[in-house]
């Protein structure tokens, strides 16, 4: 990584030798790795960790991965957080919840630890590539910071989950354009995460939920546009 600081990386797992596992083969990559064993521990070193990317399990003690995610998304400060969950559930409804309170990426077990450190550096190459500095839109009483991540509506400041933010940028940068959910996908969760086509929908109504129903238009049949009528 150069004299670039370290990407700062939470694992939290009930299982101890998954955490020795996952820390050594990130810290051999340059990471910089903090550990949890519970998702009520998680938060707490969230909190001052401040972690680039949380890898979460679901099935833990005293509080399951889902709300952790939940919870972890309410901290303004880690708002551009990646949050990847890494577990051995595989229903579709577990993996739809993830996405619902926040989750960039959904990995099942087992996986390779190389492979696991490789999907993680394309997340965060792929995020290099969508930074513009100088990137704002303002729509009627809507405005888009994506420097700093923020969304006003009316005057007043709305934080949205990292992939509900670029989703949110996306449509509004092709304004009157329609988007298939697969485009969706392809453009906000890229070639190298796997998730369901719901997953749209889900963040979609959660959008609209704190911006209003105004802005984005759902085209029967085919997904989805930023209207500007």
């Amino acid at each position: 990584m150069g004299n670039k600081p370290a990407h700062k990386v939470l694992v939290v797992d009930d299982e101890e030798p998954i955490q020795e596992l996952l820390k050594y083969n990130l810290e051999k990559d340059g990471y910089e790795v903090k550990t949890a064993g519970d998702g009520a521990r998680a938060v707490e070193i969230a909190k001052k960790f401040h972690p680039d990317l949380v890898l979460l399990d679901i099935m833990m003690p005293k509080m399951d991965g889902v709300e952790t995610c939940r919870l972890l998304r309410e901290i303004p400060e880690l708002q551009k957080t990646f949050i990847v969950f890494l577990t051995a559930r595989s229903e579709e409804y577990s993996e739809v919840a993830a996405f619902d309170v926040g989750a960039d990426d959904y990995i099942t077990k087992p996986i390779k630890p190389r492979a696991l450190v490789s999907r993680i550096g394309a997340l965060f190459r792929r995020e290099v590539k969508k930074t513009n500095p100088s990137s704002s839109i303002s729509v009627g009483d809507l405005t888009i910071d994506r420097t700093s991540y923020t969304i006003k509506v009316d005057g007043r400041e709305i934080n949205l989950p990292k992939k509900e933010f670029e989703l949110l940028y996306f449509l509004a940068k092709n304004p009157n354009k329609v988007f298939s959910r697969e485009d969706l996908l392809q453009n906000i969760w890229g070639s190298d995460v796997y998730v369901l086509a719901r997953t749209v929908d889900v963040h979609i109504r959660k959008v609209r939920e704190k911006i209003g129903e105004d802005y984005i238009t759902t085209v029967k049949g085919v997904g989805y546009k930023f209207s500007l009528n």
